[in-house]
């Protein structure tokens, strides 16, 4: 029967191993065609989403003014900010933003990192506007300005960029909220004949003449748009304006190549470390330790693939998590083959070393990686930016670490012990000579 589970689990493992090497395949996946069955397979190109230490882009502070806003409402009026900017930047199509408030001193700032972002003027331009849409229709004042009738972007539903249909020009077409629709066809019904100004930021931008009252809430904003403008017009609007004044304090752009070379590094040294590594376990612990390096990279094999399901944005930090945790999966092996070694000095068989061995090290290898993980959890929950993502990375490395030392590991070993071929003394540690004594 346990043979039996042993040969289930092995299964199960190279099933594992299978779908893992189909995500890690470099490329645009693999292709596969079964002519008889009529069968046309493709793998999904799954790739790992590099951040902007690593792929290189943009990275924009802004010291938002909070000087009108009440103590109590500046948390809110900075998450508030947040979001606006979010919402824009995720419209402009930018791939893994990190947008994040921090404080220097009594200063509050906004830290947004754009990877791979190229026109880095048009980005800047698009988040740091403060996009108030505002109404205006010639009032009874003696100066005779334009006279706001209480219908600004607040009011707004939805903000698409279009075409007119006379000439072909860029626009934007604006949809009102039922209260809004209401404020502007009694606008338009008192202002036959007339112009209704269109404010932007305290500019105007259009002022079409009324023909009729305008009923179901939908109008056009005119100007001198390209389609470029007309688009990030609509971003701005649909995400509403900015709840406090900003200014850019800094803007750093980074150079991609700096990322490359950095990871190249990082990956270099990352392999030296493991071929020691994997060397010492080999030479030290023999069969066993070869048998824990198999399993060191299915480990890599697997906490690769699922960097690339899960979508995780690799920066150095999760470079630098990704070889940490390597390192705590060969840490769990070696308690484990250490407490065989004990076992057999204390005359039990290969097979009752493997199973006391692996039951007597859990504990310890259970409450280690539980404490690595509850660090991890606390960075993430309190952390920010690089801090999470290295949070996020060793959480992952220690859960499969702890997997491929206490199922593969064993598993392995558990089969092998029961082969004579694999029954021989020097095979196993050197501790079975102190046992014959």
């Amino acid at each position: 029967m346990k043979k039996r589970r042993n040969w289930i689990k092995v299964v199960f493992i190279l099933a594992l191993l299978v779908v893992a090497l189909l995500v890690d395949w470099p490329g645009k996946g693999i292709h596969l065609q079964f002519k008889p069955l009529k069968v046309d397979w493709k793998a999904p190109d799954f790739k790992i989403k590099e951040g902007l230490d690593l792929q290189g882009g943009t990275r924009i502070v802004y010291s938002a003014d909070l000087s009108k806003t009440e103590g109590d409402k500046k948390k809110d009026a900075m998450e508030s900010l947040k979001k606006v900017i979010e919402n824009r930047i995720n419209a402009f199509g930018v791939s893994e933003p990190v947008i994040q408030t921090t404080k220097l001193g009594s200063e509050d700032r906004l830290v947004v990192e754009l990877p791979g972002v190229k026109d880095v003027q048009e980005a800047m331009d698009l988040m740091g506007k403060t996009a108030e849409l505002e109404f205006k229709e010639i009032g009874t004042d003696p100066s005779g300005m334009p006279q706001g009738f209480g219908l600004t972007g607040k009011d707004l539903k939805k903000a698409t960029q279009s075409f007119d249909q006379n000439t072909n020009e860029p626009n934007v077409s604006i949809e009102f909220s039922p209260d809004g629709a209401k404020k502007f066809e009694e606008a338009t019904a008192r202002n036959v004949g007339k112009p209704i100004y269109i404010i932007l930021d305290g500019i105007p931008i259009s002022s079409p003449n009324v023909n009729e009252k305008i009923s179901g809430g939908k109008a056009v904003i005119t100007g001198q748009f390209d389609i470029k403008e007309a688009k990030n017009l609509a971003i701005q609007l649909n995400a509403g304006a900015l709840p406090v004044p900003v200014k850019i304090i800094e803007q750093k752009t980074v150079v991609a190549t700096l990322g490359q070379e950095a990871i190249k590094k990082s990956i270099f040294a990352g392999v030296i470390g493991v071929v020691l590594v994997m060397l010492f376990m080999a030479l030290y612990y023999r069969l066993p330790g070869i048998l824990a390096d198999i399993a060191l990279v299915l480990y890599t094999i697997f906490v690769l693939a699922l960097f690339k399901i899960i979508g995780i944005t690799v920066t150095l930090a999760g470079v630098a998590a990704f070889v940490l945790s390597i390192g705590m999966a060969v840490d769990a092996n070696v308690l484990i083959f250490e407490r065989m070694k004990e076992e057999m000095k204390h005359g039990k068989s290969l097979q009752g070393a493997v199973e006391a061995g692996f039951k007597r090290a859990w504990t310890s290898i259970r409450d280690s990686n539980l404490a690595s993980i509850i660090t991890a959890s606390i960075l993430f929950l309190f952390g920010s930016g690089i801090i999470r993502g290295f949070a996020v990375v060793l959480i992952i490395g220690v859960l499969v670490s702890m997997f491929t030392a206490v199922n593969v590991t064993r598993t392995m070993l558990r089969i092998t012990v029961k082969k004579k071929i694999f029954q021989k003394p020097f095979m196993y540690f050197g501790a079975q000579k102190e046992t014959d004594k």
